[in-house]
């Protein structure tokens, strides 16, 4: 059958992901973390045995929680049948309820929470819940959206209009730029994410890509960092919140800039590649 539009409330079952130190090591690594640091302030991030420094996790770690979590089906197991070829990554968002440890292992539950008509395709959000196993705290809560080309026209409802987190017109309070690696994502692919849309390119030439292209969550842990060091003076635990949504695809190699935007008890945020076009756009940071 085709998208199934009744799968909305739909969940998941139980799936599981431990780690340690290790993972949380490569990572840091897979998103940038050192390479721009001639100080030293993010071997917290990159190394385990460093003389008085306390090794952390990035916040925005939880996003491989999620994607590598096996052991049920997910949600969207019930979100009927497409060609996973044509799924596309539109939203992201995370809230951290707690510092994420060195080592465990998490629980993750989801749920699909909305199925809407784009006409041109479908739209599927979902939100999943990480609770740490043995205590039962909850780790964190995460929303996302998939775009599925071709999937969309069953006369369903076309879902929120509204757009949040609208970069004001003004010059950025604070923007930040990070340099991505040539290799960056043969570096992340190794936090989990292996489809080879990032380092083959017979499948980039086939999506029209000059080459493979950047993991859009590598792009999302370079914007976290920014946010993390900017707007959290490099504590992770004063780490909230935070949201987006793709907009382009990004090269390795390419320069990121992520601006930011006070809003009250917010932080508006973007992020832009080399030649200036916004990858990740309509971004909202919060403090916890």
């Amino acid at each position: 059958m085709p998208i199934n539009p009744d799968a909305v409330g739909a969940k998941g079952e139980p799936q599981h992901w431990s780690w340690d130190s290790k993972d949380c090591l490569l990572y840091a690594l897979g998103v940038g973390a050192g390479m721009n640091d001639p100080v030293g302030a993010e071997l917290e991030f990159t190394t385990e045995n460093t003389a008085g420094v306390d090794q952390k996790a990035l916040p925005t770690m939880v996003v491989i929680m999620g994607f590598n979590a096996t052991g049920g089906k997910s949600a969207m197991a019930n979100a009927g049948t497409y060609d996973p070829r044509m799924l596309v990554h539109g939203e992201q968002g995370i809230t951290l309820h707690r510092d994420i440890p060195l080592e465990g292992e998490i629980e993750m539950v989801d749920e699909i929470t909305g199925i809407y008509d784009k006409g041109k395709g479908a739209v599927v959000a979902t939100q999943s819940t990480g609770t740490l196993k043995g205590s039962g705290d909850h780790l964190f809560t995460a929303t996302a959206s998939v775009f599925i080309v071709g999937e969309g026209g069953f006369g369903g409802d076309r879902g929120p209009t509204d757009k949040k987190n609208v970069a004001p017109d003004r010059d950025p309070d604070v923007s930040v730029t990070y340099q991505t690696r040539e290799d960056q994502a043969l570096l992340y692919r190794l936090s989990g994410d292996r489809n080879p849309l990032h380092s083959d390119k017979q499948f980039s030439d086939v999506g029209g890509f000059p080459k493979p292209i950047l993991h859009g969550l590598c792009t999302y842990g370079f914007s976290g960092r920014a946010l993390l060091h900017s707007r959290c003076d490099g504590d992770v635990s004063k780490f909230g919140s935070m949201e987006g949504r793709f907009s382009s695809p990004v090269m390795p190699g390419e320069a990121l800039t992520v601006s930011m935007w006070d809003d009250g008890d917010n932080t508006i945020f973007q992020t832009r590649g080399s030649d200036g076009r916004v990858v990740f756009d309509n971004g909202g940071f919060g403090l916890r």
